[in-house]
């Protein structure tokens, strides 16, 4: 069926087999190898603690992001959250496999509210979760946080706005306290949600928390 039907690269239209993407914009995804700030994974030339971090530490330990959130990754994690594009969890998957495997006691996917997991009928960060956790031979946990509030969306909110917008937001459901814990979710901008799930996790008892997400949003400018 791949000679007859191949797929189509979901950058640039060319043939890529049964893969999401051609080897040309594989090769070429934004942000790949890039240095990061250890503790947000903003760009840094030579991978040291941005300012913003040495000024303020966020709640969380650590976050290795795999790519940046530019053209073609913001489309394809907007195709897999809002058009069910399933086959992007799988790049997304191997491209944050290929970071060092986490020292951690636990996974756990950024939670969706109900209303949000009903109306889009899955949670994409559970989609990434479940297979990263089996690869790096660590426990994975669907129900360990629940999202009671349901928040606006972060990207219609000036960033000052964000961390009180998510502010009270999670619950934790299962016991974490002297887990190293890692939440895995799609895309990272302020961090602000981040943020507070790892201060939420902080306040039962979790020893550390660290993010790893498929693509971090450049700093503006």
């Amino acid at each position: 069926m791949q000679l007859v039907l191949p797929q189509q690269c979901f950058a640039c239209g060319a043939p890529s087999g049964s893969d999401v993407l051609c080897r040309a914009c594989c090769a070429d995804l934004p942000g790949a190898d890039q240095p990061r700030c250890p503790v947000c994974a903003i760009a840094q030339p030579r991978g040291e603690t941005c300012g913003a971090c040495l000024r303020d530490r966020p709640s969380f330990d650590a976050t290795r992001a795999a790519l940046d959130y530019a053209f073609p990754v913001d489309r394809m994690v907007q195709a897999l959250k809002y058009g069910r594009r399933l086959a992007a969890s799988r790049l997304f998957v191997d491209l944050m496999a290929a970071l060092p495997v986490p020292e951690a006691d636990l996974v756990l996917p950024m939670p969706l509210h109900p209303s949000r997991l009903r109306a889009r009928g899955f949670n994409q960060a559970a989609e990434l979760a479940r297979p990263l956790a089996r690869r790096w031979g660590l426990p994975v946990r669907l129900d360990g946080i629940a999202r009671d509030v349901d928040t606006r969306p972060q990207v219609d909110l000036p960033w000052k706005a964000r961390a009180a917008n998510v502010r009270g937001a999670f619950r934790v459901t299962g016991r974490v306290d002297g887990l190293r814990v890692v939440v895995v979710d799609d895309v990272m901008t302020t961090g602000a949600t981040l943020a507070e799930l790892a201060r939420t996790l902080k306040a039962v008892g979790a020893a550390s928390v660290e993010n790893r997400i498929v693509a971090r949003t450049p700093a503006p400018g």
